[in-house]
This record gives C-alpha cells, sequence and structure tokens, in this order.
C-alpha cells in the first residue's frame, strides 16, 4: 500500500484556516434554522449513531496514541486516518439529526443537571477549536512535516480525546430523554 503524501504549501495553511472558522460558523447557522426538514423517522436514530461514532474515535485516537508509543507507524497512521473519517462523518450526522428534529431538552434534576451542562457547554467549546488542530495535525502529518504534526499534536490529541469522550458522556445522559 502506497503512502500518500500530500505537498507543502501556504494554500494548505490557508485553507485549514478557513476551515477551521467555516465549519463551525456553518454548522451554527445550520442548527438556528427554524424551519426542519422533514426525511422520515429514520433520523431519530441519528444520536445513538453518532453516540457510536463518539465512542469508535475515542478507542481510535487511543489506540493511535499506543501505536505511535510503539513505533508503529503504519498503524498509528490507519488508527488516526480512521478517527478522522469519523469525526467528519459524526459532523454530517449531528448537522443532519439538528435539521430534521428539534433540540432534545435534558430532563436530568439535582446534581447531574450542572455536572451534564458544564460537560456539554465544554464539550461544544472545545469541539470548535480543535477542529483547526486536528486539520493540522493531519495536514502536517500527510506532508510529512513530523516535526510540526507532533508539536501540533500535543494540543490535537488531549482536546480531541476529551471531545470524543464528554460527546459520549452527554449522549449517555440525555439519551432517556430522546422521543
Amino acid at each position: 500500500m502506497e503512502t500518500l503524501i500530500i505537498e507543502k504549501s501556504p494554500k494548505y495553511n490557508r485553507l485549514i484556516n478557513i476551515l477551521a472558522i467555516a465549519i463551525p460558523v456553518a454548522v451554527a447557522v445550520l442548527l438556528g434554522l427554524r424551519q426542519k426538514v422533514d426525511l422520515g423517522g429514520w433520523t431519530k436514530w441519528l444520536p445513538h449513531f453518532n453516540g457510536v461514532i463518539n465512542t469508535l474515535t475515542a478507542l481510535l485516537l487511543i489506540s493511535g496514541r499506543y501505536f505511535i508509543a510503539q513505533k508503529n507507524i503504519r498503524a498509528h497512521r490507519q488508527s488516526m486516518t480512521a478517527a478522522f473519517m469519523l469525526g467528519s462523518l459524526f459532523l454530517v450526522s449531528y448537522v443532519l439529526y439538528h435539521l430534521t428534529n428539534e433540540s432534545t431538552p435534558f430532563g436530568g434534576e439535582g446534581a447531574i443537571r450542572p455536572v451534564y451542562y458544564f460537560l456539554l457547554i465544554s464539550h461544544i467549546v472545545l469541539s470548535v477549536v480543535v477542529v483547526w488542530f486536528v486539520l493540522k495535525a493531519v495536514y502536517f502529518a500527510y506532508s510529512n512535516q513530523i516535526a510540526l504534526h507532533k508539536k501540533v499534536v500535543k494540543w490535537a490529541f488531549p482536546i480531541w480525546l476529551y471531545v470524543s469522550i464528554t460527546g459520549v458522556i452527554v449522549y449517555l445522559l440525555i439519551s432517556p430523554y430522546y422521543q
């Protein structure tokens, strides 16, 4: 299997910076739409699908970290590429769900309520922040700029792992309230 190598170019840095802003803005705009699109009842299962995606992403991130510690670059690259692909699929599925369904209110009471909202808010804020780091990490890896890849991954990995794990926790906390 041949390894994909992307050329080093300032145009990719510009594209990453544009995407890191455009993706969260587009998601916010789409989520803000009051008129929902009717694609049928199948979209109701998307939060459960997203919970699975977040779980798998977290496992892939952990396995990717393990593989690079073992100096197994090929397995590391495969794990991280799969995590990136799942993250992209999650984004599409998340937007599709919110375009077609109203947001589900959290029904928990007592001490769990502030815990839920802390996790949700930190998850949302960091999911916006992590886009730039992940895009940079992928670009640096695939353009063979390994020193820069290592620098950005020091931030990308823990943030992305936190976002993935809190995504699963938030899903588990709100799942009893899905209709």
